[in-house]
C-alpha cells in the first residue's frame, strides 16, 4: 500500500495575513488623526483651566499683599517670597513654577496690555509663538 504524506493545513495563507495587515493599515490611518485631533484639543482645554486656577491663586496672593506681583516680580511671586513684602503668607503653589500642557512656562505681565484686565497671565499655545494661539485669561 503506497504511503500518502498528509499535510497539516491549519494556519493561515500568506493573501490573508496581507488582507488583515491591509484592513489594519486603513483603520490606523482613519483613527489616528481624529485621535491626535483630540490630544490637541485636550491640551487647549487644559491650559484654559489651568489659566482660570493660577488666576484664583493669583486673587488670593492679592488678597494677602494688596496687589498683585509685578511683572519683575512674576509668577515666582506664588512660590518664594517677594522682597518688601510684610502680609505674604504663601507659597500659594507648591513645588516648581506651573508650566503649561506644551511644558513652556506662563507668561504673566502686570498691568496688563488688554483694556478690562488686571494683568495678563497666558499661554503661548501649541506652536510656541503666540499670534491667534495665544491664550490668555479672562
Amino acid at each position: 500500500m503506497p504511503r500518502r504524506s498528509r499535510r497539516d493545513d491549519s494556519g493561515f495563507t500568506l493573501l490573508e495575513i496581507l488582507v488583515v495587515i491591509a484592513i489594519l493599515g486603513l483603520l490606523i490611518g482613519l483613527v489616528a488623526p481624529a485621535a491626535l485631533r483630540q490630544l490637541g484639543g485636550a491640551r487647549v482645554s487644559v491650559a484654559k483651566q489651568s489659566v482660570e486656577r493660577i488666576g484664583s491663586v493669583l486673587d488670593m496672593y492679592k488678597l494677602d499683599v494688596g496687589s498683585y506681583p509685578t511683572s519683575d516680580q512674576g509668577l515666582r511671586a506664588l512660590v518664594e517670597q517677594p522682597a518688601g513684602t510684610t502680609t505674604w503668607n504663601g507659597p500659594y503653589v507648591k513645588g516648581n513654577l506651573p508650566v503649561d500642557p506644551w511644558n513652556r512656562p506662563y507668561s504673566f505681565s502686570n498691568p496688563s496690555s488688554r483694556a478690562g484686565h488686571d494683568y495678563d497671565l497666558c499661554s503661548l499655545g501649541p506652536n510656541g509663538s503666540g499670534g491667534s494661539d495665544l491664550i490668555c485669561n479672562q
